[in-house]
């Protein structure tokens, strides 16, 4: 690892050295001289910490470089030919007509006739207030009973809001994310309707509500599906440290949120502890304890990998890395599982990276000075902790190559509870646990109206009108 073109490692190690053939340092003094040492090597690693190398967030990256522009293809710029564009088309039902008639002061004397008008047509918004009143009929009979239209259903009260009113309400916080004053102030605003922050709070209890039997559901549909990826984010809760716990695969979501992080809230969560298929994680070991399959996230491996080849220079990190690269652009080209054999010959060369990793990067045997008084493990630095994963995780690994549902990587997981983390930065945090549950529950529900190409906006009117979408209980999943 370089800084400012000096080479850290090899100053510490030359310094090491020299510090050694010292021989009238008192031991005190050496124990000194290499915390030193230890500090200047973790804080020199940290300094070079990025996206590429950790996971740590590109968001955090200092001075993000620009992606590399594509190599010219000779091509005009804009849709190419074949393409099928979204340009604006006129259409055939506008809701409104303007007639415009020719000034005939302004033509030339004589007899003129229409024959026939050229028409161009703007596209614009209106966003209004519409107010429906029903009016009941009654009816009397001779006798003077009164007979009464019923009110359509839902209809209960003098005045209330509707279903496409609390729809747009919830589209607004839990999928657009926007903070309930910001709800208020759009509707107060736009729509000439002032709503308060408590209305907006209850028309998502509401929804999350009406979610019950699909929370049930997507439970059910996760425990039998054969892969599942798992992940889960810090979130704040009135200002304590919480969790959002997230299982998913390509079909369904379920979020929840937790006090804890580990297994407890997993277990609560009612989905893992009867899942047997295989689950695609980051390595966290709490995940382990459950009895199924394990995948291990390979873009985790990768930077990890980088982080070696960056401040350790090892040789075998970047053969390790290439390798994997190498066979999951052979497991795509293969169809999503490779052959017997040529899966056993990728097994060899990562056992053979593994055996050269361990000459490049021995397991320490003794403690530093500055560990002499500690008992325990003795500890290993990064490079060496990541190749004995690799080593006694190696089916985990690889499993993605022979399995055909197994992913390379937990993206999936990670994609998919991205956004919550948009929500904090823009909200700040939850009011109360009970806040987090609601939303986790109707994002859930969102995230798999979208994955089976259901539209948000028509998926939450369907919710306030009493019903469901037919794949929830048509889609074997």
């Amino acid at each position: 690892m370089q800084i400012e073109h000096i080479d850290i490692n090899e100053t510490v190690a030359k310094a090491r050295a020299m510090l050694a053939q010292e021989k009238n340092i008192s031991m005190g003094f050496k124990a000194a001289i290499e915390v030193l040492f230890v500090i200047i090597t973790l804080l020199t690693n940290r300094f070079n910490l990025n996206s590429k190398n950790s996971s740590k967030p590109p968001s955090s990256d200092p001075n993000r470089e620009k992606q590399s522009k594509k190599n010219a293809s000779g091509k005009k710029p804009g849709g190419q030919p074949g393409h099928n564009g979204n340009n604006l088309k006129q259409v055939t039902d506008p809701d409104e007509i303007q007639f415009i008639a020719v000034d005939k002061a302004s033509l030339p004397k004589g007899k003129y006739h229409e024959v026939g008008y050229d028409a161009r047509q703007v596209i614009d918004i209106r966003i209004s207030r519409h107010v429906i009143e029903y009016r009941a009929q009654i009816l009397e009979d001779k006798h003077g009973n009164k007979f009464t239209a019923p009110f359509p259903e839902g209809v209960v009260r003098s005045v209330q809001y509707g279903s496409e009113l609390k729809a747009h309400v919830v589209y607004l916080s839990q999928f657009q994310l926007l903070p309930y004053n910001r709800v208020s102030d759009y509707f107060a605003e736009e729509v000439n309707l002032p709503l308060s922050m408590g209305s907006i709070y209850n028309f998502n209890a509401e929804a999350y509500k009406a979610l019950e039997e699909f929370a049930a559901i997507v439970k059910q549909k996760l425990i039998k599906s054969k892969v599942l990826n798992v992940d889960e984010t810090g979130i704040n809760v009135n200002g304590k440290n919480a969790w959002l716990h997230l299982v998913a695969n390509e079909k369904w979501t379920y979020f929840y949120p937790h006090s804890k992080r580990g297994s407890m809230a997993m277990n609560d969560m009612e989905i893992l502890p009867y899942f047997k298929g295989t689950l695609c994680h980051d390595h966290w070991k709490p995940y382990f304890i459950y009895q199924c399959s394990h995948a291990l996230c390979n873009a985790h491996h990768l930077r990890e990998l980088q982080r070696v080849i960056e401040q350790d220079q090892h040789q075998w990190a970047d053969k390790m890395q290439k390798l994997l690269l190498e066979i999951n652009v052979a497991t795509k080209a293969a169809g999503g599982q490779l052959a017997e054999l040529v899966a056993e010959k990728y097994y060899r060369q990562y056992r053979e990276i593994i055996k050269a990793g361990e000459k490049e990067c021995p397991s320490p045997k003794i403690r530093l000075i500055a560990d002499i008084k500690k008992r325990g493990k003795i500890k290993k630095s990064f490079a060496c902790n990541l190749l004995e994963r690799l080593k006694a995780f190696e089916k985990d690994t690889l499993r993605f190559m022979q399995e055909v549902d197994v992913p390379f990587t937990n993206n999936l997981a990670e994609n998919n509870i991205r956004m919550t983390k948009v929500q904090q930065k823009i909200s700040g945090c939850f009011r109360s646990m009970a806040g987090a549950h609601i939303f986790a529950r109707i994002r859930s529900y969102i995230s798999t109206c979208r994955k089976h190409d259901l539209a948000v906006t028509t998926a939450l009117q369907m919710l306030f009108q009493g019903k469901m979408p037919d794949f929830i209980h048509t889609d074997s999943g």
